[in-house]
């Protein structure tokens, strides 16, 4: 089985088949909505969250986040957070509260493992569902890639940086923390019902996978300024094109 993820296939909006027994669903927008944007993206950063994107909580319980892992993190603390009704939508009936911490030999890493009961004809079999570093990898990198999340693995150069780096994500935390929450999802989607380059109308645009429908966000933004400098160039009174990185004027190129 190939793990490394398909970026047409991503595109598509495909199942992808992490092991034989855990699978990552792609959802679609409604989707999204019926199960509630803030709750779903809430899920999503638990589940990818670096021990950078939680520098100032680890620092509270006595853990300096430049000395963990992000798999560490992910089985110390949240794998078991969220039961399986809330993971479904990502993981189908996958139960993470299900999985044990093991180390089956003193010189091997820890992993988590799920043991599955399964009757075959009258014939009760056990099988396993091993969560490694490797798996853990697999699974993020393709949360992270679906939904154009960036990996926070910056290392602060000294212990005074890494210091003002926790107070200033304690204070980021504590200045928005009653915000009212207001929905980036209904922002994008009423752009792109509203963009002239977008072909998708109000009733079709809850189909759109996840993916597809940020590619198109991205995508079209990309067109636009690529259009936009042109412009500009070829009007003799705008920028000077030999100045402009190709990236920013080809269409067809890769989205940050």
């Amino acid at each position: 089985m190939n793990l490394e993820n398909d970026e047409l296939q991503l595109y598509r909006g495909q199942d992808f088949a992490v092991s034989r027994h855990i699978t990552i669903h792609q959802p679609s927008l409604d989707e999204i909505c019926t199960y509630g944007e803030r709750e779903y993206y809430s899920l999503l950063y638990h589940l990818t969250a670096t021990p950078q994107s939680m520098k100032w909580q680890l620092w509270d319980i006595g853990l300096d986040y430049t000395k963990i892992t992000p798999f560490e993190l992910f089985y110390g603390f949240l794998y078991n957070f969220y039961p399986q009704e809330k993971t479904s939508i990502l993981f189908g009936d996958l139960d993470f509260k299900k999985f044990e911490l093991v180390q089956r030999k003193e010189d091997e890493p820890p992993l988590l493992l799920q043991v599955k009961k399964k009757n075959f004809s009258g014939d009760v079999r056990e099988e396993e569902i091993i969560i490694d570093e490797f798996t853990y990898q697999v699974i993020t990198d393709y949360l992270r890639k679906v939904h154009f999340i960036h990996k926070d693995e910056k290392v602060p150069a000294n212990e005074s940086t890494k210091m003002i780096l926790i107070e200033d994500a304690r204070e980021d935390y504590l200045r928005n923390k009653d915000k009212e929450y207001h929905s980036a999802l209904k922002n994008m989607v009423s752009a792109m019902v509203n963009s002239a380059g977008f072909k998708y109308s109000h009733a079709q645009i809850w189909d759109m996978k996840i993916n597809a429908f940020m590619d198109s966000v991205k995508r079209i933004s990309k067109i636009k300024n690529a259009e936009l400098l042109l412009q500009s160039g070829y009007s003799g009174f705008g920028i000077n094109l030999k100045e402009i990185s190709h990236k920013q004027l080809d269409w067809f190129g890769e989205l940050d």
